[in-house]
């Protein structure tokens, strides 16, 4: 008796220069017939979908900078890259002070801003690395609150 389930091949490649080959491989696949359907859930276009709010708590200055550069190469930045503008997107930032004062930090957030995503302040306090400033995460509590009231905001409650 055959088997009705087709093998699924989940094809990933990495920076390697052999990923030139990519274009190749799949076309063969699909020469081969072994990969004909499309359709297939795509991660970060699905999370699109479920989500009613996006919060990415923290937010550090590595993926602040790629989503300000539109760089996505992991599903958060793809899932932000992805993101549907009727829906909210809030970020709270984390990073050292002198992180969080260089000039391209504003100006990256600036950015972020003016797509309509929304920041959670940072904090100042005594940071882990022993520096004291600006740059901490929002507390806890504070996160929460701001969801809440984008819940009862959304939910009209």
């Amino acid at each position: 008796m055959e088997n009705p389930r087709q093998l699924k091949i989940l094809i990933c490649c990495t920076g390697s220069v052999a990923s030139i080959k990519i274009p190749e491989l799949v076309d063969c696949f699909i020469k081969e017939h072994t990969w004909t359907k499309r359709g297939d859930p795509v991660l970060h276009i699905e999370l699109r979908k479920w989500a009613d709010i996006l919060l990415i708590a923290p937010l550090d200055a590595n993926t602040l900078g790629k989503i300000a550069s539109g760089i996505c190469d992991n599903l958060l930045t793809c899932t932000v890259r992805a993101w549907d503008f009727q829906k909210p997107l809030y970020f709270a930032p984390a990073m050292n002070t002198a992180m969080w004062e260089h000039p391209i930090t504003s100006e990256q957030i600036k950015k972020l801003e003016s797509w309509g995503y929304k920041q959670i302040p940072v904090v100042s306090k005594l940071l882990v690395c022993g520096d004291k400033g600006a740059g901490a995460m929002a507390e806890v509590s504070t996160i929460i609150e701001t969801m809440l009231s984008v819940k009862q905001h959304l939910l009209g409650t």
